[in-house]
């Protein structure tokens, strides 16, 4: 079973996903561009899907699922 998020926090540089299991998954903004290149708080106004599965920024038209960070993938834009 996928390990969930439970929450999601940011610095300047990265984001942070803490997940159910107690794991911390650290992850550069570079590998997401539309979250590099927003503001603060466009970037604290996600949501975590009910599942846990998922984050999501409707503002930023951004999704990225738990399981995709998990087996190392990147926003497709960036190679």
């Amino acid at each position: 079973m996928t390990p969930l998020a439970t929450d999601l926090l940011f610095d300047d540089t990265s984001f942070t996903v803490v997940l159910g299991d107690g794991r911390r998954l650290k992850i550069p903004l570079w590998c997401f561009p539309r979250l590099a290149a927003a503001t603060c708080e466009q970037r604290n106004a996600f949501r975590i899907s009910a599942s846990g599965a998922g984050l999501h920024w409707d503002a930023l038209d951004e999704d990225i699922s738990v399981a995709g960070l998990l087996r190392g993938q990147m926003d497709a834009t960036v190679r």
